[in-house]
């Protein structure tokens, strides 16, 4: 065995599977910054609408070139509670089907011109200034390198049929028989398992069809293995999650894994479904500059994926609620409430910003439910005699909590913005790190009023009825404030800001009014002077809190 040739092979195929996967990232970024903020639109409009559901993930993933990021982000939405179950997983059966576009993208016949695309394409990425035309240089230049590197993985494996040792080792991988099926199934599988890509198992599955080293059978039924192996990036992301993320995980997987075992008891009848709608034999081999090639292998690799995950998910999509149901059953209820949990803005997200940023968002609407939530406590905390301790300890608890997630915001913004990303998503992060921090910054100054309504208890001092009616009126201006932006936040609503400083003002008059009220008490009468200094600070935390959440406000508007 010429052991100078086995190198050029594996550099040839190495080479190209590098430049292959490095052209679906760009060809994703690309893609995902010409089209971000409708992404995130459709991340947002997900109903408990199935059709519509399935349409999002579709979509989304046709926009990003991968069913795994799809999912890992349904897994963290559900993880944070922006989504519901039932919806995530009419959003993963989409996405099953929008990843069946890079096959179709492989069928155009673009090779030889990859390069020369790829070369143009980028000196306009360097050398334009305009941020559509960049990003939208930036995807077609992925493209070009999508079929360079196809092209170099197809001639590199092409010697290997002179070479008896590999032939016979590749005759094992044969899908005449069930138990050759499930075996090309089984190797797809363990192989998207392991590059955690299926979009790289396809490319080499179709290097390998199109070099003649597998026929069309084995690589159909390795493109179906593939398609259960890409289910593992998902199931990995779940892990400490909360139960409803694991849920829809193991969803993906059972409706991957039950599509698999069907249409490969029907293999040879599905394959002559793929021919007669192809209208040709995607097997067929001719000889052509004397060597033998197959025309339409990809035609017919793209058909058999596509038309799986169509029928599949046509099957299971009226079957959703047995689809959940059985999720449910087999990841079942922990014995304490879960909270959600802020776990998935980690290193996946970097990748896909446009997504990586809605997720920081709905991390910004749970904030901002956080801050009402401890508004609420504190309501029943300040007019009664003893507070309740366990109510006191929630509420700290909470303010602990919004510190971490204002960390962890923090660090995956800063992680985003370093990355190579449109101005318009570097915009809207920048925003979500001054939202997170403005609502830190409420969450302490509610912290505080409780702190000084404890040590007026500590001291053994009561705030008298007025002073209590006072800072119960105060506080329910406050509340319905907080309440007020919160919703345009969640609606992004900039015209809230005129609105937001006329209630501001409001509540600073009424917060001087009070003032000025319980300096006329100290005037008539012996007021301890723990309880004047007391009052007084709680009144000005509650113009604190008003003046961070009108910051808000600021931001939501577009306001330095």
């Amino acid at each position: 065995m010429n052991l100078l040739l086995l190198c050029e092979i594996l550099f040839s195929v190495v080479g190209g599977l590098g430049i292959f996967l490095l052209g679906m990232k760009n060809m994703s970024e690309g893609m995902q910054a010409v089209a971000g903020g409708r992404l995130r639109k459709m991340i947002g409009s997900v109903t408990n609408n199935r059709i519509i559901a399935c349409s999002v993930g579709c979509a989304v993933t046709c926009m990003i070139q991968s069913s795994s990021v799809t999912t890992v982000m349904v897994v963290g939405l559900v993880n944070s509670s922006f989504m519901t179950l039932r919806q995530a997983v009419g959003v993963i059966l989409g996405a099953n089907i929008g990843t069946t576009i890079t096959g179709w993208i492989l069928v155009l016949k673009i090779g030889k011109y990859g390069l020369p695309l790829l070369g143009i394409m980028a000196l306009l990425y360097l050398f334009c200034r305009r941020d559509s035309v960049r990003y939208t240089a930036m995807a077609i230049m992925g493209v070009g390198m999508v079929f360079f590197g196809l092209e170099l993985m197809s001639n590199g494996f092409k010697p290997l049929r002179a070479m008896p040792e590999f032939v016979n080792w590749f005759s094992k991988f044969s899908a005449a028989t069930y138990p050759g099926i499930l075996k090309c199934v089984l190797a797809g599988c363990v192989l998207t398992m392991i590059v955690q890509s299926s979009s790289a198992t396809l490319g080499i599955t179709i290097g390998l069809a199109e070099a003649g080293m597998i026929p069309f059978e084995s690589a159909a039924a390795l493109v179906l293995g593939e398609n259960i192996g890409t289910t593992i990036t998902a199931l990995l992301a779940s892990l400490g999650a909360t139960t409803n993320a694991r849920r829809a995980a193991v969803s993906h997987t059972i409706f991957n894994v039950l599509g698999v075992v069907w249409i490969t008891a029907l293999l040879p009848i599905y394959l002559k479904l793929v021919e007669a709608v192809l209208g040709v034999d995607p097997g067929i081999s001719i000889a052509g500059d004397g060597e033998q090639v197959f025309p339409y292998v990809r035609q017919g690799i793209a058909m058999v994926h596509t038309g799986f995950n169509v029928a599949n998910t046509l099957i299971f999509l009226p079957l959703l609620p047995l689809l959940t149901a059985a999720s449910t059953r087999l990841v079942a209820d922990k014995p304490h409430k879960e909270a959600p949990k802020l776990t998935f803005l980690n290193v996946r997200m970097l990748d896909t910003p446009a997504i990586g940023v809605q997720q920081s968002f709905v991390e910004i609407l749970q904030m901002g439910e956080h801050v009402e939530k401890m508004l609420r406590l504190l309501k029943d905390l300040l007019v009664v005699d003893e507070p309740d301790e366990a109510k006191v300890k929630k509420l700290f608890h909470r303010e602990e909590v919004l510190d971490v997630v204002q960390k962890e915001v923090t660090e995956f913004m800063s992680n985003l913005l370093s990355g190579n990303i449109p101005h318009d998503v570097i915009g809207e992060a920048r925003r979500h790190l001054r939202m997170a921090d403005e609502y830190e910054s409420v969450s302490d100054y509610i912290t505080a009023v409780l702190k000084l309504r404890l040590k007026l208890a500590n001291a053994g001092i009561e705030i008298p009825d007025e002073g209590k009616q006072e800072l119960q009126e105060l506080h329910g201006l406050v509340y319905d404030y907080v309440g007020m932006i919160n919703k345009a936040v969640q609606q992004r609503n900039p015209d809230i800001l005129s609105k937001a400083h006329t209630q501001g003002d409001a509540i600073t008059h009424k917060m001087k009014e009070l003032r000025d009220r319980h300096l006329s008490r100290v005037g008539k009468r012996h007021v301890p002077p723990l309880q004047s200094l007391t009052f007084a600070d709680m009144l000005s935390s509650y113009r604190r809190i008003k003046d961070h959440m009108l910051n808000v406000a600021e931001v939501l508007a577009g306001e330095k």
